[in-house]
């Protein structure tokens, strides 16, 4: 059996009295099914590693949360998991709420296999970027003619260039578009976002 990390009990210790046997419960399963596990204290709250990050837990002010580092594998296809708090359990403020002991400790072989073995957790996929703007020869034209227009335009947020382009953009007609870059030199001359009219008045 591997050794007690002493800040996990300080952590266990200073848990609301509800919490605690909660706390005691997941870390023996733990245990149970990895004799070989690690314990420590990262990001403030118990993990548990074995030939990387397996687990962890937490308590807080009114539940706890138990999840694993590599739960989209470990729970592929079960429905008992579910993926609530910051765990794969929801919120758990009783025994009650956790399966079954030995079911748990089904699931931290699991997750002891799967670091045994290597295997990395799923690519997870990042937001897309939005598409750097492209600002029309036409409106680059217009502001290179008017200082004002252009400084304003250079000083403004992303969105509120985006605001603008996007404005002119969406015009039908070349006639409507010519109107609308020409109102646009104007409010930029005078220092105006594009929806200036719904901004609150200064006090």
């Amino acid at each position: 059996m591997a050794e007690k990390d002493p800040l996990v009990d300080a952590y266990i210790g200073k848990s609301a009295p509800f919490a605690q046997p909660i706390l005691k419960h997941l870390r023996r399963v733990v245990h149970a099914g990895c004799p070989e596990v690690e314990e420590t204290i990262k990001w403030q709250f118990p993990h548990f590693d074995h030939k990387g990050m397996m687990c962890s837990m937490a308590a807080f002010k009114h539940h706890c949360a138990f999840g694993f580092w590599k739960g989209e594998l470990i729970f592929k296809g079960d429905k008992r998991a579910k993926l609530e708090a910051m765990g794969h359990f929801g919120r758990i403020a009783s025994l009650a709420d956790l399966p079954p002991e030995e079911i748990l400790i089904g699931y931290v072989r699991k997750a002891a296999q799967l670091n045994e073995a290597g295997v990395k957790s799923p690519a997870r996929s990042r937001p897309k970027k939005k598409s750097s703007l492209k600002i029309p020869e036409y409106f680059n034209a217009a502001l290179k003619k008017n200082p004002k227009a252009r400084a304003t335009f250079e000083d403004f947020t992303p969105s509120n260039q985006r605001e603008y382009v996007e404005w002119l953009g969406d015009a039908k007609r070349d006639e409507t578009r010519d109107q609308r870059l020409e109102t646009s030199i104007l409010w930029l001359a005078e220092g105006k976002p594009r929806n200036w009219k719904y901004m609150p008045s200064p006090k």
